[in-house]
């Protein structure tokens, strides 16, 4: 088939997939979605199979670990972490979505406010909450996302839920009267457009997110993180030496190391017991040679399995590392 210029265009090259295990440490670009750096990442690795650790919005930035293959299985506990932020408020503006990605809906004057003020806001806003998830989110409702029936104009209840702010410090942009800096670390599923809002409202003005970017997520932060430029700018070998390995979503676990003949029994699904204190999150190893089988949880002696890779996932890890 020609183009309209008469040419015929180059077939499209098929993507040779491979396994690929590991995580990624993203430092998501401003404009793109979390998706879509995913699926980006994935094309380069070559990748057979990848998952996110939850959704950043397009219009922030930061960090995304992005799980391949056998880290799959383990990505929810990154969903769980708690997670640190920074933020800039525009006080004295409302808009439909809580950032500036939605319609002006209300503006307000904003009255003089003094470093204590807003050290006293922050205070009220650090510590156990209940939260009311945002019309513009992913939570779904009779099978239906809100931002659905959010961009339908329909608004439908929802249900607060229990949330914890760690920390919460407030300072004025410098130079600036109507921004604010917001550094929050909080528990999962707390919503910081939300919180930016509800910030704004008890300065008295009301007001909106500009920019949101996630500097931590558990143990991992921006520092250790690659930008989408630079991985795109590695070779395909530095590509996979840039993947922290399976096991780096297991920071928390106790290790427990088996001898082959239990490794083998244990990676097949079956108990085993020893001198081994109860414990409810295992990282479970094989000695001949080192490689991660899965997770466990240890009771009365018997340690038993959890979320097991596969004898295939745990050949092509060690032949990726030999």
């Amino acid at each position: 088939m020609k183009d309209r210029g008469g040419a015929v265009p180059a077939p499209r090259t098929r993507v040779q997939r491979r396994p690929v295990h590991g995580v990624l440490l993203l430092d998501k670009p401003l404009g793109l979605s979390s998706n879509n750096a995913l699926q980006r990442a994935k094309w380069l690795l070559r990748a057979e199979k990848a998952g996110h650790t939850g959704t950043l919005d397009p219009l922030a930035t930061g960090v995304l670990p992005l799980c391949f293959g056998a880290a799959t299985k383990f990505s929810q506990l990154q969903l769980d972490a708690d997670k640190t932020y920074e933020a800039t408020i525009r006080l004295g503006v409302q808009t439909s979505t809580g950032d500036a990605e939605g319609e002006v809906v209300a503006t307000h004057d904003v009255p003089p406010i003094t470093p204590e003020q807003l050290a006293s806001v922050a205070a009220k806003f650090t510590g156990p909450m209940r939260q009311v998830p945002p019309m513009y989110s992913a939570l779904k409702k009779d099978g239906k996302a809100l931002y659905e029936y959010a961009r339908a104009g329909e608004e439908v209840e929802r249900e607060a839920r229990d949330v914890l702010v760690y920390e919460c410090v407030l300072q004025f942009v410098p130079g600036s009267c109507d921004s604010v800096l917001m550094r929050a670390k909080v528990s999962k599923g707390t919503y910081i457009r939300t919180l930016g809002e509800e910030i704004g409202q008890a300065l008295g003005c009301g007001g909106h997110l500009t920019a949101l970017r996630r500097t931590a997520t558990g143990h991992f932060d921006v520092s250790q993180c690659v930008t989408l430029e630079a991985f795109e700018a590695l070779t395909e070998q530095e590509r996979i030496a840039a993947l922290r390995p399976v096991n780096a979503l297991l920071p928390d676990h106790t290790r427990v190391t088996l001898d082959a003949d239990n490794a083998g029994r244990f990676l097949s699904g079956l108990r085993r017991r020893g001198d081994w204190k109860d414990n409810e999150h295992v990282a479970v190893f094989g000695s001949e040679p080192t490689a991660l089988l899965g997770t466990a949880h240890i009771k009365g002696g018997e340690l038993i399995p959890g979320r097991l890779l596969s004898p295939p996932e745990v050949a092509q890890i060690l032949e990726s590392i030999t």
